[in-house]
């Protein structure tokens, strides 16, 4: 579960960042602790020496043991009713020389005491003791209740990054329930997503619902295939189908004439099939979207499909270009487009009339001189199956520009149509500048 993997690492950052902070307080404290118990050691060691010398008895404290150390070795207490501190070789060095300190640590009753000897001048040593339990018992308290705080503390962090993290990925939660809503289901309509708000989350909400307005808009264009496709393959199939029976029931009693007009039908119109469905193909497959795209000379493109067309039909095809920009496109892909282009041009204007294709930066346009484009068509030219009432008898399966369409909408380029006014139609597409 992601809230619980999110919960557990953010309280181990927080469990880490008590014990770093811990330890290094407690690293500095320590020697800083040990130190100024030293240094009370060494200045009570220096209050009873001033008061020996000045032969006045130093005043006893609860917490330490003082006793003098003669140079012979002898031991005698300044702390009336307390035990006597052992004494090692090193602290009667000390009091045979009258000078210089020994520390030790020395326990007695089952408790820590520290013990300072410190060289009287003119022989002998002070031993001064202090008693170390409340400094331990301190420094227990302090380490239990910093283990009774950090546990506190972990718990507090524990169920607020809960909380907190649980919020955060709500909008995650709603998008998991939607996607699998979609995947059971398989209906993008229903699906309904939170609200994207800020952040990396918004991103991905954002991302997701322009990810599922593509897959309706697809689905809507496969439906809308699938209905059109169904709706003009049926002519040409009928068509065939009508010439085969005629022929299955005629047996030989055509007449050869009659016989070849049937003939000629039925590869007219198998031709016609063949062509469409390379073209439905084409659309339902999107192929030239797989096609690595690669800088590009929009003249020198135009200028190979204009030859095709040349030794083709016999055309007069001019490529033209201004200003001609360098674009990043898929070859073959604008290549089709360009086709198409010219197909179209060819097919709808006279035979002894030139043919222009013209470049301007990243536009391409074909201007033919024929009968030009129905104003009230001007605006479905580009759409599947569209046939124009003047061009309904001649061939072709109104996909040309529908692919046109979809090839240069795939390069977020832009397709054009429009009457030019010397007569004449002109037609083409334009990238854009970022291509």
């Amino acid at each position: 579960m992601l809230r619980t993997k999110v919960t557990l690492v953010a309280v181990t950052a927080i469990v880490a960042a008590i014990l770093v902070t811990i330890v290094t307080a407690y690293r500095a404290v320590s020697p800083l602790v040990a130190d100024q118990i030293d240094r009370g050691l060494t200045d009570r060691a220096d209050t009873v020496l001033a008061v020996l010398d000045a032969g006045a008895t130093p005043p006893v404290r609860p917490d330490v043991t003082e006793q003098l150390l003669l140079p012979d070795g002898t031991v005698r207490p300044l702390t009336p009713g307390r035990d006597p501190l052992p004494v090692t070789d090193a602290d009667r060095a000390v009091a045979r020389a009258g000078q210089g300190a020994n520390e030790t640590e020395v326990v007695a009753d089952g408790e820590t005491h520290g013990v300072l000897t410190k060289g009287r001048p003119g022989g002998g040593a002070v031993m001064v003791s202090q008693n170390w339990a409340e400094v331990e018992r301190i420094d227990h308290q302090f380490l239990w209740r910093t283990t009774w705080i950090t546990l506190v503390a972990v718990a507090v962090a524990a169920l607020f990054s809960w909380l907190v993290i649980g919020r955060i990925l709500r909008p995650i939660h709603r998008l998991a329930a939607a996607t699998k809503h979609i995947t059971s289901t398989g209906d993008l309509s229903a699906a309904t997503l939170p609200d994207p708000g800020g952040g990396e989350v918004g991103d991905l909400t954002r991302s997701f619902d322009s990810m599922l307005s593509a897959l309706r808009f697809s689905r809507a264009q496969q439906h809308r295939l699938v209905q059109d496709a169904s709706h003009e393959l049926r002519t040409p199939l009928t068509s065939v189908r009508g010439s085969a029976e005629l022929l299955q029931r005629a047996r030989g009693r055509l007449t050869p004439e009659d016989e070849a007009t049937v003939l000629t039908t039925l590869v007219q119109e198998a031709r016609a099939l063949d062509a469409l469905i390379g073209e439905l193909v084409d659309l339902a497959t999107d192929q030239h979207t797989a096609e690595a795209a690669v800088a590009l000379e929009l003249p020198a493109l135009a200028e190979d499909c204009a030859q095709r067309f040349r030794r083709r039909t016999g055309r007069t095809i001019t490529v033209t270009a201004d200003d001609p920009v360098t674009v990043t496109a898929r070859p073959q892909g604008l290549a089709r487009c360009v086709d198409n282009l010219l197909n179209n041009a060819t097919k709808y204007s006279p035979e002894d009339t030139p043919i222009v294709v013209h470049i301007h930066r990243t536009r391409l346009s074909v201007r033919d001189n024929g009968s030009g484009i129905d104003p009230a068509d001007i605006d479905s030219v580009f759409d599947r199956f569209y046939r124009a009432g003047r061009t309904r008898s001649t061939p072709g399966s109104g996909l040309g520009l529908a692919i046109v369409h979809d090839i240069v909408t795939a390069h977020d380029g832009t397709v054009f149509a429009r009457n030019r006014p010397e007569g004449g139609a002109e037609v083409g597409f334009e990238l854009s500048q970022r291509n």
